[in-house]
């Protein structure tokens, strides 16, 4: 049976098509991304690849066609993005296929595939929609704001997924622990790992200096799920005469708020970087820090460690599933600032520690083996189990 995939946007979908296709198991793409952003993604063959983007394409260019931001117009076009686009591949779909949905985006799809004879695969790159919800709730509170909510059409959908698929896939344990503790049932998840594009992603001489700045990277869309609160927190307790944090990727309104009350002499805010462009910066970082408060598994974390950067990460971004604490780096609860700091301390007053952190990334993402390990594991899951699996009516 040939997988369908279906994605609003690219996340980790299109390696994944890419590993399916590998593996002669793509029947095709479903994505909300127009076909002119897709024009790079090699190793698909694009006749394969279905473009619905009448709402999502519009959504991400809202701004640039002068649309003011609103919260509500926000929620209703993201909502009718993903909702027609699950409706669209429901109508599409005409024979028995593994469908391989992201949460959100596959109930209706889910249920046709399954009525054809087929599975389906309900994606999810994040934790439980719950304790998202919780989690983000507590940080907004926590910063001080009004937490408006994750839509609740979202949640009751996505729960309504949870139910109906034959399986979750999730990336990390973080995840997988998640579904567990909102009462889903272990042999309903399924845990495959993220891969990290070791093609795109090395060293570059020469080596690290020890007498060098000490750069601190970030990269990801600053806001407070990616724990802005803790990374500028943490920056200005550690203390470095030639200490420099660099900013990559968009601004979250809460982000420039903070930003705006703290002193930016040894911030780089650099903005937006194409993820080709990223190398250069991860082999000029000392240390990169990932303080997410929630994210299923953060794929920038073995983009770094690819490039033989020590990482700082919390327990919530997956990163256990690339590092061992102390040997690759440092693993931290979340919330914690001062924990942080003292990590960057001891890498800042322990070069031999820094240069031995950042060779062992280096060992342990390529031992991973990347992407392709990632579609191995794809492609044993399809083939002796899924396939395996006789749908219920």
């Amino acid at each position: 049976m040939l997988a369908t995939q279906i994605s609003i946007g690219r996340f980790h979908h299109f390696h994944l098509a890419r590993q399916l296709e590998r593996h002669h198991l793509l029947s095709r793409i479903y994505t909300g991304y127009p076909r002119f952003k897709l024009t790079d993604e090699a190793g698909i063959s694009p006749q394969k690849i279905h473009t619905f983007p009448w709402l999502q394409a519009s959504f991400m260019a809202r701004s640039k066609i002068g649309l003011n931001r609103s919260a509500w117009l926000d929620r209703e076009w993201a909502w009718w993005a993903h909702e027609t686009l699950d409706r669209y591949v429901e109508t599409q779909l005409e024979q028995p296929t593994a469908l391989i949905a992201l949460s959100g985006s596959g109930l209706h799809s889910g249920r046709k595939s399954q009525l054809l004879g087929g599975i389906h695969i309900c994606d999810r790159g994040s934790s439980h929609i719950r304790v998202q919800e919780a989690l983000l709730k507590d940080e907004f509170l926590r910063y001080g704001s009004c937490w408006t909510g994750i839509d609740p059409r979202s949640i009751a959908k996505e729960e309504a997924e949870y139910q109906q698929a034959n399986w979750i896939s999730v990336p990390s344990q973080f995840c997988f622990d998640s579904f567990i503790a909102q009462g889903i049932p272990s042999q309903k998840l399924v845990k495959i790992p993220y891969g990290s594009r070791l093609e795109r992603f090395h060293p570059i001489l020469p080596s690290r200096s020890a007498d060098s700045a000490f750069r601190v990277l970030f990269v990801g869309a600053a806001g407070l799920r990616k724990g802005i609160l803790d990374l500028l927190a943490a920056f200005q307790q550690f203390s470095h005469p030639r200490k420099e944090l660099i900013l990559i990727g968009s601004l979250a309104p809460e982000a420039q708020h903070l930003l705006a009350q703290v002193d930016q002499s040894q911030i780089t805010i650099v903005g937006p970087v194409a993820n080709s462009q990223l190398i250069n910066y991860y082999n000029q970082a000392s240390v990169f820090l990932l303080p997410s408060i929630e994210e299923g598994s953060g794929m920038v974390i073995g983009e770094a460690m690819a490039c033989g950067c020590p990482v700082i990460s919390t327990t919530n971004t997956g990163a256990s599933e690339l590092i061992t604490d102390g040997i690759e780096g440092f693993i931290v609860p979340i919330r914690s600032p001062t924990i942080i700091a003292d990590r960057l301390q001891q890498l800042a007053d322990e070069p031999d520690l820094l240069i031995a952190m950042g060779q062992a990334s280096l060992k342990r993402v390529q031992q991973l083996g990347g992407w392709d390990a990632y579609g191995d594991a794809w492609n044993d899951f399809l083939t002796f189990k899924a396939n395996s699996f006789e749908s219920e009516p």
